[in-house]
């Protein structure tokens, strides 16, 4: 077994150009093109992807690979995910080559085995160069062509640096060296996903609302701040993605992502020193305003150096624990403290906050005054619900969200009832204060 630890760039023509003369300043080793089929095979009912996992064999140079990729981690464009590959003499599946012990308990490997069938395939030139970089050996590789599922297809031209011996850090910082002159974005789709959706019609992705983050059982606080950066991250991909597929509706979640990341700062604020996320707030607050601008076009935007540099940014700050550093012995004993309990302290706040922001009727221009301060609420109570059942704060966050419509739509005939509703609402955590009558 193996895991990769790689990052994942969608590549403009420019920047594909460019790729070869920027490598050659670096100590390096360069592999000719080399033309790659995958084929990925999958059972009627989704048995392989329903297990997290990935399954192909790969043919190049007359040689045959089996290669399953077992459920991993994706931070942006940060893969890491356990694989196993068996040489194969003829490209037929065998698996029963592979350890017994990656298969979930009770799967019949044989029966599984003749339920599958190729269902997309890969094919593209790869050209690669083993670079030195700083203390570790990068692998660079420039992916060209194009993945089918039918008669379904879409280009892939993409940069890839996967760590062969090293550092997390020096990959991340060859990353922000290589997109100083911009043309590149980090990839949240891989090319298995992109195989995936185009073999179920590809049909357009859908905007999805703000997300809950759900911690694991007994997360710590740190699991918990972690967490609800990485869940930001993952909304700002996806969205990402879809307002450069044409959906207009979609920077607005990009900037909800960007919110998210803000709040998920603000509300471990009192554990981590600000200097341990100033830079990365500085870049935010240079980003926001041009995701924001309607002026302003996603293509030119997303593969600009300053949108990769917020992105990378943030990657690294959670992929390298960027906090460790500035956290004191008493915020450390506060880090490895239950997060459900600091969850419960959180929401009271965020609560009583956007109380005291509605505990009276307003003017239309008070609303409208207090809707950012209710938006970031909103959010807050998303990171910091989860920990309960979805039954106890489902109804909570969309009283709030109905008086948040209410005030957006401008329905003055709503909004004292809406205000009312949702101030009265008991609490769903753990010593809640009692509402008093607004």
């Amino acid at each position: 077994m193996t895991v990769e630890i790689e990052l994942k760039f969608i590549a403009a023509p420019a920047a594909v150009a460019a790729l070869p003369a920027k490598v050659s300043s670096l100590k390096s080793q360069h592999s000719a093109p080399q033309h790659l089929t995958n084929i990925y095979y999958e059972t009627p009912d989704n048995t392989v992807r329903g297990m997290d996992m990935g399954l192909r064999i790969r043919g190049f140079d007359g040689r045959y690979e089996m290669t399953i990729k077992t459920a991993g981690k994706a931070m942006g464009g940060l893969h890491q995910r356990p694989e196993y590959n068996v040489e194969l003499e003829e490209p037929t599946l065998d698996l029963a080559r592979f350890p017994a012990e990656i298969w979930p308990e009770g799967c019949d490997v044989m029966a599984l085995q003749g339920e599958l069938q190729p269902l997309f395939q890969t094919d593209f030139m790869r050209e690669k160069w083993l670079v030195t970089f700083q203390q570790s050996e990068i692998e660079i590789a420039l992916d060209q062509g194009s993945v089918k599922a039918g008669e379904l297809s879409e280009p892939l031209c993409e940069i890839e640096l996967e760590l062969k011996t090293g550092n997390t850090d020096d990959l991340l910082a060859l990353a922000a060296w290589l997109g100083e002159e911009g043309g590149l974005r980090q990839g949240g789709l891989s090319k298995a996903a992109r195989g995936y959706h185009l073999a179920k019609g590809n049909e357009p992705r859908k905007i999805r609302p703000i997300p809950v983050w759900t911690p694991p059982a007994k997360a710590t606080v740190e699991q918990g701040m972690a967490g609800v950066l990485e869940l930001a991250l993952g909304h700002w991909q996806y969205h990402e993605e879809l307002w450069l597929r044409g959906d207009k509706q979609a920077r607005h979640a990009v900037i909800e992502a960007l919110v998210m990341v803000r709040q998920a700062l603000a509300i471990f604020g009192g554990l981590v020193p600000r200097k341990a996320t100033s830079d990365l707030r500085n870049l935010f607050n240079d980003l926001e305003p041009q995701i924001a601008d309607p002026a302003v076009e996603g293509q030119t935007l997303c593969f600009s150096p300053a949108y990769l540099k917020c992105k990378l940014a943030l990657t690294s700050y959670l992929a390298t624990a960027g906090w460790n550093a500035h956290v004191d012995a008493k915020s450390r004993q506060k880090l490895d403290g239950s997060f459900k309990r600091f969850a419960d302290i959180m929401l009271g706040r965020t609560a009583a906050d956007i109380k005291e922001a509605f505990s009276r009727p307003l003017t239309d221009e008070g609303y409208r005054d207090q809707l950012p301060r209710l938006n970031r609420q909103i959010i807050a109570l998303h990171l910091l619900a989860g920990a309960y059942p979805q039954s106890a704060w489902q109804g909570y966050i969309e009283n709030w969200q109905a008086l948040q419509q209410s005030i957006v739509q401008q329905q003055q005939a709503w909004l004292e009832a809406a205000r009312k509703h949702a101030v009265q609402q008991p609490a769903f955590w753990l010593n809640g204060t009692p509402t008093k009558n607004a």
